[in-house]
């Protein structure tokens, strides 16, 4: 007994992870949640101002704008948080930067991340490197007026959705293991609240762009000669 309490240095879940190398944080869960919160708000407000302006003469609904301080958050998260886990993973549960504690501070909620798995590694890669500068591109996009907005919209959405419904489908499938089942803040919150964002806000944002690309084919359905509709 006494010899597998000393190899149990970490607090992650299933408790016989083997994480020798890992360093306790010295900053503490209210710092972390703190300085994420933050960021993402003043980011919030900041792009909510942006997008006050007139665009094309217009000015954009409020629903718009909800939707583009959402994916400016995105940007934020993904290219930011989960690129610096896909840049720093190898040495993150020994790292004491500040991001470093951030995510070892999460993989309390899912160990995931501490031991590094293959596909939190390659799903947060994908995210960092596409979704990551694309949500920023969505923004300039909208703010803009061009075109491809809702083409942009529609990708990186289903993007989002996909990797979450793998997320949480791979640990269905290992049983909730890498998380202390049912701790009201490492698993209702970190693990399930902060990723199914991911899945609701993606799906209103897929129907968004179903939406508003079949009305603009719709139109030119309309628009375009007979012989032309029925060649395209």
């Amino acid at each position: 007994m006494l010899k597998e309490a000393e190899t149990i240095n970490h607090p992650y879940w299933p408790r016989n992870l083997s994480i020798p190398n890992y360093v306790a944080n010295d900053r503490s869960m209210s710092e972390i949640l703190i300085f994420l919160f933050s960021v993402s708000g003043i980011l919030l407000l900041a792009t909510w101002s942006l997008t006050g302006r007139k665009v094309s003469g217009s000015r954009l609904s409020g629903w718009r704008r909800l939707a583009l301080c959402w994916f400016t958050v995105c940007g934020f998260i993904h290219g930011v948080i989960e690129g610096w886990f896909s840049l720093y993973y190898t040495i993150i549960p020994e790292d004491q930067s500040f991001l470093s504690q951030l995510w070892k501070e999460y993989s309390k909620g899912d160990s995931r991340y501490a031991i590094a798995d293959n596909f939190t590694v390659s799903m947060e890669t994908v995210t960092a490197c596409l979704w990551g500068p694309f949500s920023i591109w969505i923004v300039l996009a909208f703010l803009y007026n061009r075109p491809y907005r809702f083409v942009l919209q529609l990708i990186v959405s289903l993007g989002q959705l996909y990797g979450a419904v793998l997320y949480f489908f791979t640990e269905h499938r290992d049983g909730y293991i890498h998380s202390e089942y049912g701790h009201p803040i490492y698993f209702w919150f970190y693990f399930v609240f902060m990723n199914i964002l991911w899945i609701i806000i993606p799906l209103i944002l897929i129907v968004d762009s179903w939406c508003q690309l079949s009305t603009c084919q719709s139109m030119f359905d309309k628009a375009a000669p007979k012989g032309k509709s029925k060649k395209n």
